[in-house]
């Protein structure tokens, strides 16, 4: 009888050991208006260290800086997207640095290979730079599973990027420097973590600019008993409706914006607060007014019980052209195989976005930068469904009284908000519901200043809106 082959097991994970890298640095020029500025980039894996001095896990950076001025005096900006995990390559090649993709004229990407063009709305003119990838995002990496568990979380993602941020001030002597944060989406939320955090270790920002700003969850969590993100998204939901025609054009968009705002956070959220007490008559009257702001069949609205989602929104707008709208940016249009389901086959902004982003990065930093690497560039890999939101994951996240409570140490700190009208992913109008639910003293309610744009989630890929939201900047930063 022949001897049994027992299959072969599969080898233990080996656990990487790491060697600090010396950073790779190269020098540019780039011409911005009639200013001519001559720049340095350092390209990086920030160590992180244990107890015992071993090297647990690196953070991947880029870091501009612009010659012949003196470091410590010249703004530092930190900046990062959201996700979570997401690397800072969105707002890296889209709005910040000296290199930017190239669109067409109609805002859209052309057809591969995709290029990067000289970005001549870059904000290094008024502050050097620091692109950071957090764990497991980008080329940033931990020594094994255990501790890259420990970094995919709200608290150790925050302590972990707070981290690289006190090195790399270390190690750059930068502590006289005015320091700022820009973080988007996830980001903004990340960012207000930080500024809580850092401000107890001695660290204060003069600045952070929150682009596409989510800090409570609650306003953007379509489950039942929460109706807040029902009112919240209408306002985008009725932008959306009009910019693909689905409504009667208006003369100004902003000013049916307001009247749908009113309506949103007046009438339909205390009929919506009354649940099946409503009348009869107050409901066909609700019916009759979102199909007028949205474009959505009445039919539609009164099977959805007044409560719209997100994502049947997307998928039911243009359904009778057998079309889709964009969650992060709901002027992109997408097609599906199937039209009688609930539920994108995809989000169309994202599938036009990652191929340019990914492919131009992966080209500029190997051959531009020369920072060569075999690892892949992590770009939404499996980190957000791995996310621990600890105990607050239970209910509804929120960093916004982190925020307000920076702030009332570091009064001096000032918050400048940017929000796209077809962004929903984070609506504008949940941002502007958060900031008038923070409690904020009266004198600390001018640090805040909002800006709004008419463009998605990424409103940097609107030509005019990357013009608005560099000059805006400036003026915060100046």
């Amino acid at each position: 009888m022949p001897e049994e082959v027992k299959p072969a097991q599969p080898d233990k994970p080996k656990e990487i050991t790491f060697a600090e890298e010396a950073p790779v640095i190269t020098e540019h020029e780039i011409t911005v208006g009639k200013k001519k500025l001559k720049y340095k980039v350092t390209v990086g894996r920030m160590p992180f260290k244990n107890e015992f001095d071993e090297i647990e896990a690196q953070m991947f950076y880029m870091a501009y800086t612009v010659e012949g001025q003196e470091p410590g005096k010249r703004p530092l900006m930190f900046s990062f997207n959201g996700g979570p995990g997401s690397p800072s390559v969105w707002l890296h090649l889209g709005a910040l640095g000296p290199k930017r993709i190239q669109m067409t004229e109609n805002d859209e990407f052309p057809p591969p290979p995709h290029k990067l063009i000289d970005n001549e709305f870059t904000w290094l003119e008024h502050t050097d730079l620091v692109f950071i990838d957090p764990i497991n995002t980008g080329f940033s990496r931990a020594k094994d599973k255990e501790i890259t568990k420990k970094h995919l979380g709200v608290e150790g993602d925050i302590e972990s990027v707070s981290e690289f941020i006190r090195l790399y001030i270390s190690r750059n002597e930068r502590w006289a420097s005015p320091l700022y944060l820009v973080g988007e989406s996830y980001g903004t939320y990340r960012s207000a973590g930080i500024s809580g955090y850092l401000i107890d270790r001695g660290i204060a920002f003069n600045g952070i600019v929150l682009v596409s700003s989510i800090l409570n969850m609650q306003t953007a969590r379509f489950v039942k008993g929460n109706d807040l993100p029902f009112v919240l998204f209408l306002p985008t939901y009725a932008a959306t409706a009009h910019y693909h025609g689905a409504i009667p054009k208006r003369r100004n968009l902003r000013n049916f914006l307001k009247e749908v705002e009113k309506y949103a956070i007046g009438e339909y959220s205390t009929l919506l607060a009354k649940g099946d007490s409503m009348t009869s008559a107050e409901r066909k009257r609700t019916i009759a007014t979102l199909a007028k702001c949205t474009g959505l069949r009445p039919e539609f609205i009164d099977q959805s019980n007044l409560r719209i989602n997100i994502h049947s929104f997307c998928k039911e707008l243009l359904r009778n052209k057998k079309r889709t709208v964009g969650r992060i940016d709901s002027r992109f249009v997408g097609i599906d195989g199937d039209h009688t389901t609930q539920q994108n086959e995809h989000d169309p902004s994202i599938s036009a976005l990652m191929p340019p982003y990914v492919s131009t990065f992966n080209q500029y930093v190997r051959a531009d930068l020369q920072y060569k690497s075999d690892l892949e560039y992590f770009v939404f890999n499996k980190t957000f469904q791995e996310w621990n939101w600890g105990s607050a994951g239970q209910g509804m996240p929120d960093t916004s009284e982190t925020l307000r409570k920076a702030i009332s140490k570091n009064p001096h700190m000032k918050i400048y908000i940017a929000s796209g009208f077809y962004d929903l992913a984070t609506p504008y109008f949940a941002t502007d519901y958060t900031l008038n639910h923070m409690s904020l003293d009266p004198t600390l309610r001018a640090n805040f200043e909002t800006g709004e744009y008419e463009a998605g989630h990424m409103m940097y890929i609107h030509a005019p809106s990357l013009e608005k939201l560099k000059a805006d900047v400036a003026r915060f930063v100046g």
